[in-house]
């Protein structure tokens, strides 16, 4: 497989079976899919992941503003980094928000042709290049339900569900989302989690940052053809008042981010004065 730059075609097929949650029954919806892959495709990919993640820590190529899915991070460092820079703004009198949005089926949607230039940008080449390639085109997947079972589909995009390299690749894909706009704002990064901080001194320049910040995060978006799900992606002005009334809007192709006094990040309740009545609330109920 290293040294021919083939991932075997037997091991690229992948059964879809749709484990049932909550809700009606007879909504596609509420039914989460579990791939399965064959066993000796996690052998194969265990060795080209530690090879590709070698390659991406001894060259520090994915960003520090990723916290998700890597060694030596955690969700604790995550919610460090986004607390901490609301205070430092907060105690120096400056105007500061939280972009919080929702990607739509992020690891699904991920275009092969744009992970793969990226990868080679990366220094992913040669043998090493070829392998992924092979490894991420000519997938098949079905769906098996009980004793049935539907025909085999090619795969068009996404990466694989189930796979050890998922979580790596997807990575690859979204590094550059950060420092496309990170002279604009703060990125958190959490996998597919996405979130920035965004500060300002005057109320002016304030509202015309935020909307520039996410027209930016938008058109990253549309390039990498990833989705954000708008109805799922909120707005939060952080401030020492919690009086102080929130008149400002965020327009995006006629549409409007809803403005919210409290947001859940990463298990975290987080409010507007970082008072934490919220979190403790839904911890204690009674």
């Amino acid at each position: 497989m290293l040294s021919t730059g083939t991932f075997p075609d037997r091991l690229k097929y992948s059964e879809i079976k749709p484990i049932y949650e909550k809700g009606d029954k007879t909504q596609i919806t509420n039914y989460r899919p579990i791939s399965l892959l064959p066993v000796f495709s996690k052998i194969f990919e265990k060795v080209l992941y530690k090879r590709l993640y070698n390659h991406l820590s001894s060259n520090n190529i994915l960003v520090k503003e990723q916290f998700g899915c890597r060694c030596n991070t955690s969700t604790e460092m995550a919610i460090y980094t986004l607390i901490n820079n609301i205070l430092l703004s907060l105690n120096t009198k400056t105007l500061v928000d939280g972009l919080f949005c929702d990607l739509q089926k992020a690891f699904d949607c991920v275009n092969y042709e744009i992970l793969l230039s990226k990868m080679k940008f990366y220094g992913i080449t040669g043998a090493a290049s070829k392998l992924t390639e092979s490894y991420v085109w000519n997938r098949y997947q079905r769906v098996v339900i009980n004793d049935y079972s539907s025909t085999w589909k090619e795969v068009q995009h996404g990466v694989p569900q189930g796979s050890v390299l998922r979580p790596l690749l997807f990575l690859i894909h979204i590094n550059d989302l950060s420092k496309s706009i990170s002279d604009k704002s703060i990125p958190i990064l959490f996998a597919d989690d996405t979130s920035f901080i965004i500060t300002n001194h005057d109320e002016s320049g304030f509202r015309h940052k935020v909307n520039e910040v996410f027209n930016k995060i938008n058109k990253w978006f549309y390039g990498n053809l990833l989705m954000l799900n708008y109805d799922k992606t909120y707005f939060l002005q952080f401030t020492t008042n919690a009086n102080k009334e929130n008149n400002m809007q965020i327009l995006y192709s006629n549409k409007t981010i809803a403005t919210v006094k409290s947001i859940k990040f990463l298990g975290l309740t987080l409010d507007t004065t970082l008072n934490w009545k919220h979190h403790i609330s839904e911890l204690y109920p009674d």
